[in-house]
């Protein structure tokens, strides 16, 4: 039976090698094909807002497998 982080490995999405801090926005740039720095003066704006900014970028980050896919977030639990 897959689990939801098999789930979340099967987008495609991973945080991309272009890391400042996590690599979400490396991620986001890449699965869009745009500028890194683009979604990183987005995320800027977005973190102006606290609970949207802060809080969405690490739920993203502990939801979002890393190059070799493994996900904080199930490390965390123990699953793998």
């Amino acid at each position: 039976m897959a689990s939801v982080f098999d789930s979340i490995r099967r987008t495609g999405f991973r945080r991309g090698p272009s890391r400042l801090f996590a690599g979400i926005c490396g991620g986001i740039a890449a699965q869009l094909r745009v500028n890194v720095w683009i979604v990183r003066l987005v995320m800027l704006v977005l973190f102006a807002l606290p609970v949207l900014g802060w809080g969405l970028y690490l739920v993203v980050w502990a939801l979002t497998p890393n190059q070799s896919g493994s996900i904080p977030l199930e490390r965390w639990l123990g699953r793998r």
